[in-house]
């Protein structure tokens, strides 16, 4: 009994990040809408300005390093998503400066993190994760430089694919995917983390190789991950995998916009960049959150099909921006944009739903 009261406390202690984390979700959403071109006029001028840093690192970057604060079971760890939480409601609020250095003082803990995990177990997988926290961490320090946020993207973006592709070959891994496959995807990924770099000094040659690095991954991905199997079956692991493979789709098209385009522009730009952090990673969080969120808070997300229905409208909404975007037809983009934030907001909808569906259930 006394163990579930420790793991319930730690499970509340945890609460106030994901919050945060939620703070940052929604003041980005708002700001997203103002973008769209809606008259949605938000009470702060940060709130469309940073609504990229706000969404990838406010929001993402705080549940990210939660879940490996939670894996590395040390309390000084917390002190990661707290930092994001922390920066993300600072940059909200309009206080710039401060909020940028927290951001990137979360990522340096975050790297010290996964130092703890590599201790424990030397694989490299992890060298991956640590490699898309490096990004993070960079791409912040650049930020705080005076970069602007074009500049920083392909920081923002190696943070989330490296982080992602890393936990993904940590399954493989333990689904005795054969190493030398293995070995394909650190090469690809070094392909990602190269064109990564050269964008600080050749920006469209950079943009081009990490484009590249995309595109291996997302074929890596849709040729070794364990999804292609899972997806065969039912229930929960059928929608986990519908999910990452629906996202591979997704990485591979951001990923050929920027070979084809290299640093784009307009309507590309929009469209690529929605293609890889909405399409590809908000995927992933669909198809991650009933496994990740028990074992945060200690709270049952139970699989209902319920949950097919925002994944369904989060790719159409996002097939009809990308349209929208390379066809330059604004109504496209403006109405695919609003139904994407909507599918993230009925997402958690659902989940409620599902939740109180099977209690109900099981009280019966």
């Amino acid at each position: 009994m006394s163990e579930q009261k420790t793991s319930r406390r730690l499970a509340i202690g945890r609460l106030p990040l994901l919050v945060g984390a939620a703070l940052s979700l929604l003041v980005g959403l708002w700001g997203g809408l103002y973008r769209l071109g809606l008259d949605v006029s938000p009470p702060d001028a940060a709130f469309p300005a940073q609504h990229g840093p706000l969404m990838t690192l406010g929001f993402l970057g705080t549940l990210i390093s939660l879940e490996r604060s939670v894996a590395a079971g040390r309390s000084w760890a917390y002190a990661a998503p707290a930092l994001a939480a922390t920066g993300g409601i600072a940059v909200a609020a309009g206080l710039d400066r401060p909020g940028r250095v927290l951001l990137t003082a979360a990522a340096g803990w975050l790297l010290a993190v996964y130092l703890v995990l590599f201790a424990r177990r030397r694989d490299r997988d992890l060298i991956v994760q640590m490699s898309g926290a490096l990004a993070w961490y960079v791409g912040g320090l650049l930020w705080m430089r005076g970069h602007s946020i074009i500049d920083v993207v392909p920081w923002l973006a190696g943070f989330l694919v490296l982080t992602i592709v890393g936990e993904r070959l940590e399954l493989a891994r333990v689904a005795f995917i054969a190493r030398r496959a293995g070995d394909g995807l650190l090469a690809a990924a070094a392909v990602l983390g190269a064109g990564v770099v050269v964008s600080a000094v050749w920006p469209d040659a950079g943009w081009r190789l990490a484009g590249l690095g995309m595109l291996l991954l997302a074929a890596w991905l849709a040729l070794f991950d364990v999804a292609r199997r899972t997806v065969h079956g039912t229930g929960l692991p059928r929608f986990t995998a519908v999910c990452l493979l629906t996202g591979y789709v997704w990485l591979a098209v951001g990923g050929a916009i920027w070979v084809a385009a290299g640093q784009p522009a307009g309507g590309g730009y929009d469209a690529a960049l929605h293609a890889v952090f909405l399409g590809f990673v908000m995927s992933m969080v669909f198809g991650h959150a009933p496994v990740i969120l028990p074992g945060v808070l200690r709270v049952r997300l139970p699989y209902h099909r319920l949950l097919y229905l925002p994944l369904a409208l989060l790719h159409g909404a996002l097939l009809l921006r990308v349209a929208g975007d390379l066809l330059d037809v604004s109504p496209g983009r403006t109405v695919g944009g609003v139904l994407g934030e909507i599918a993230l907001l009925a997402f958690v909808l659902c989940a409620i739903v599902a939740a109180r569906l099977h209690s109900r259930a099981e009280r019966q």
